[in-house]
């Protein structure tokens, strides 16, 4: 099983380098783990940006979405 933490990880990285930008500035405001990665699984990561400070996305194992959520640009400390 690949832990969560790694999946998410990578798709963050996926994601900065996909739409050339830096995440540092945004969150994870939402991912629910549907179902478990499983060796030998191949991933297929899809976003969009429904929305100025927002990014979704979703992770297939062939046809088993694993994993769904939405990252948001952080809220500025003032």
């Amino acid at each position: 099983m690949l832990p969560g933490a790694v999946l998410l990880d990578e798709t963050l990285r996926a994601i900065e380098s996909a739409r050339g930008i830096d995440l540092k500035g945004w969150q994870i405001s939402s991912a629910k783990f549907l179902e478990g990665v499983r060796p030998g699984d191949n991933l297929l990561l899809e976003h969009d940006a429904p929305g100025a400070g927002s990014i979704r996305f979703a992770i297939h194992a062939g046809n088993r979405k694993v994993v769904s959520g939405t990252l948001s640009t952080a809220p500025q400390d003032y």
